[in-house]
């Protein structure tokens, strides 16, 4: 999908040169004259990133920012402001915003904005799939597999794995296998970064 540059601005007439700005620059732009507006609209979870005012009536741009980053996934943000704000710019920078840009915003400085902000929007959006993958494959584990599974990347034998869960090890290696064909993994150290990357803990074994 062709990424989209969202404004929030509760000037009409900064949207309209931004948006004129922006889309000369050969972006697809949508403006909104209020924070509340674009959350009706739906569109917080689209390939793109945001343009956001800091100050507006009703809900901030600090407010959006917060709302949005309580979401499982939202877009970049680049705020805009007239006022040049230290504490309200730091605060936005923790939480993630690519820039704080002070108005008139300077063309080049923008525009470099919004092609970082893109790249990390692709980013997340690769992980965001990465991540759903990893967790429908976890699913297909059977609970005793799930359990076998945080022995084994602790680097255990099965026949200690039997002795840790009182059970045969044939028993072990079956599921270890099930385990391995269902992740469609090949190797131990493959299973280890998996479960890292799932943040999946290790067994805690019997000292």
């Amino acid at each position: 999908m062709q990424p989209t540059i969202f404004i929030i601005d509760d000037d009409p007439s900064v949207c309209k040169g931004i948006s004129r700005l922006v889309s000369t620059a050969g972006f697809n732009v949508e403006t909104f004259t209020s924070a509340r507006d674009f959350l009706d609209s739906g569109k917080t979870d689209g390939p793109g990133c945001i343009l956001l005012d800091v100050r507006m009536p009703e809900m901030t741009g600090p407010e959006l920012q917060e709302k949005l980053c309580k979401t499982e996934y939202s877009m970049p943000i680049i705020f805009l402001s007239a006022h040049g704000d230290v504490p309200t710019t730091a605060r936005a920078m923790k939480k993630g915003a690519i820039d704080f840009l002070t108005k008139p915003v300077d063309r080049d400085d923008l525009l470099e904005a919004i092609r970082l902000s893109l790249a990390k929007n692709d980013r997340n959006r690769l992980q965001r799939v990465e991540n759903e993958s990893l967790r429908t494959c976890l699913m297909r584990l059977t609970p005793r597999e799930y359990e076998i599974m945080t022995y084994v990347i602790t680097g255990m034998l099965n026949k200690q794995i039997a002795f840790e869960l009182n059970i045969c090890e044939d028993t072990v290696k079956i599921h270890r296998r099930r385990v391995m064909q269902k992740l469609e993994i090949l190797s131990v150290v493959e299973l280890v970064r998996l479960c890292e990357k799932a943040n999946i803990p290790p067994a805690t074994t019997r000292k």
